[in-house]
């Protein structure tokens, strides 16, 4: 199979979707792998660790989707990347369906068989989606000290304290792998205090 990895395009999205060693894996076990040109920079990838995998790089986003089979992405394709797939071609990528009706629709007329990361699930695990939770939870106790911060409107409290001044208090809604990675992070900024952790009801 021929196997296609395009730069990814969404705003602030610095990912891609393969790493060396993944292509490595493809190639190995008898598949092509075609890289668009400059796409794991952001990630600091470089076009010469995937080559040197036996992958090919490729100068622009038409040459993935025109000759790939199948596609791996990382986040849902925007409006010019659907014009750009074909009948029959595989995706897999964070679809988020649900709230996106454009992308439904277009992914239905272009007849391709989408995969979404976030409903593949091994022994009642989402395995693709647990890992960005994690992330997310983590991001979100380092985000939440910064905004406490004078300049960024907060109130001037340094999450761990500091001598004579009171640390900050995290309250995390939600015990799941966001929430608990939040907590984790949270209580080790200079033993910030963590109120409670509560499991989120629908």
């Amino acid at each position: 199979m021929i196997i296609g990895i395009p730069r990814e395009i969404k705003p602030d999205e610095n990912r891609i979707a393969i790493t060396p060693a993944g292509v490595h894996e493809f190639v190995k076990n008898g598949h092509s792998v075609i890289i668009e040109k400059s796409a794991g920079l952001s990630s600091g990838i470089r076009d010469s660790d995937f080559t040197a995998e036996g992958g090919r790089i490729v100068d622009d986003a038409k040459d993935v989707y025109n000759n790939a089979e199948m596609i791996i992405k990382v986040k849902e394709p925007q409006p010019g990347e659907i014009d750009m797939l074909h009948p029959d071609q595989v995706l897999y990528t964070f679809l988020h369906l649900a709230p996106d009706r454009v992308q439904a629709v277009g992914l239905m007329e272009k007849r391709v068989i989408a995969v979404a990361y976030e409903t593949i699930s091994v022994r009642d695990k989402l395995v693709c989606l647990e890992p960005m939770s994690e992330i997310a939870g983590k991001i979100s106790a380092t985000v939440g000290s910064f905004y406490l911060s004078k300049p960024q409107g907060g109130k001037g409290v340094l999450a761990g304290g500091v001598a004579g001044i009171h640390r900050a208090a995290f309250l995390i809604l939600g015990g799941g792998t966001a929430g608990i990675n939040a907590a984790r992070v949270a209580a080790g900024l200079g033993q910030g205090q963590v109120l409670a952790v509560e499991e989120a009801q629908g």
